[in-house]
């Protein structure tokens, strides 16, 4: 008998240590399974290795990407925003719309940046100032900007812009499309600045232990503020480049985005429980996805297929976590 739960409990340690080096190591792990997926779909179908495939790969998951950074910051502080998707859509119907009324192209992507940034100050003020949770007050803006786009469109898409809005969206450097080279650069500034700058560093502590940031004097709510705007911002910048990718303002933009989005930031190393996660980590996260998506459309598996993978392996993200930090408590 005591030798049986010795066996058991070495099966246990065995398996907790080998759960807690995957997550450890999450970005090395995903970086491994993205090379094997990627090899998996190559060998499943001839077309995946084709610049044409990358390039729709790279240039579809970017606005993705890019809304991802501001869900890790948030992740990180312990919040999160669902309101993503709904602002990335209405950015692109604001800025179009500007547009078709003759405003000068630098302003009216300025508004659309500033609406995106005045979203995630009214969702940090909410959520720190009257201490609703993130989930009701981030599922309500979710549900205004996305009814405002409608509203102010009828449900149409935006189109007859100008050809010199397309250049952020179309445009290329050395064969890479600016879109990509946006994503990326916005990639390292925040990891770095993630990893290095005090006033993001503060982030962690904070959603680490929220009291102990409070005794020690940090500004928390301050913090948390910035972190919504910057989601928001990043949200509604995500809009303006895919409405100029696009030449369109479209109000039903994103929907659904904020399951991907949260799926990439957990996949990637970031907790529902706050204080972890990686900008490069997310980034990572989102290509695992993307590809997991790629490969599918590539062996004609539905959408609705796609969907119910993304929800799993969420899922699966999150249940992981959750048994590794069990197992550490």
């Amino acid at each position: 008998m005591r030798a049986e739960n010795m066996r058991r409990l070495t099966v246990q340690l065995v398996c907790r240590q080998f759960l807690r080096l995957i997550i450890e190591t999450r970005e090395l792990t995903l970086a491994l399974l993205i090379v094997a997926l990627i090899i998996a779909t190559w060998l499943a179908s001839p077309f995946f290795f084709s610049m044409a495939n990358f390039r729709a790969i790279t240039v579809g998951m970017a606005p993705t990407a890019i809304i991802a950074i501001g869900m890790t910051m948030l992740l990180a502080s312990g919040g999160f925003d669902l309101s993503v998707g709904s602002v990335l859509a209405l950015a692109s119907t604001i800025v179009a719309l500007l547009i078709i009324d003759g405003w000068p192209i630098p302003l009216a992507v300025l508004a659309a940046l500033a609406l995106g940034a005045a979203i995630g100050l009214a969702n940090g003020l909410v959520v720190t100032k009257i201490n609703v949770n993130p989930l009701v007050a981030t599922l309500g803006s979710m549900s205004i900007a996305r009814g405002i786009a409608l509203v102010l469109t009828e449900g149409f898409s935006l189109s007859n812009l100008p050809a010199a809005f397309a250049w952020a969206g179309k445009a290329q450097f050395i064969g890479v499309p600016f879109l990509v080279w946006t994503t990326l650069g916005l990639v390292v500034l925040f990891d770095l600045a993630m990893r290095h700058v005090r006033f993001f560093r503060q982030i962690y502590y904070i959603g680490s232990n929220e009291r102990a940031a409070r005794l020690s004097g940090l500004p928390v709510e301050r913090v948390r503020i910035v972190a919504y705007m910057l989601s928001g911002l990043l949200a509604a910048l995500a809009g303006v480049l895919l409405a100029s990718r696009l030449m369109s303002g479209t109000p039903t933009a994103g929907a659904g985005l904020e399951l991907q989005v949260l799926a990439a930031a957990v996949i990637g190393g970031a907790s529902l429980r706050g204080g972890e996660g990686t900008v490069l980590g997310a980034f990572l996260g989102v290509i695992f996805v993307a590809l997991i998506n790629n490969a599918m459309t590539m062996l004609a598996v539905s959408i609705y297929w796609q969907m119910i993978v993304t929800g799993t392996v969420l899922v699966a993200a999150v249940a992981l976590d959750m048994l590794v930090r069990r197992g550490n408590e």
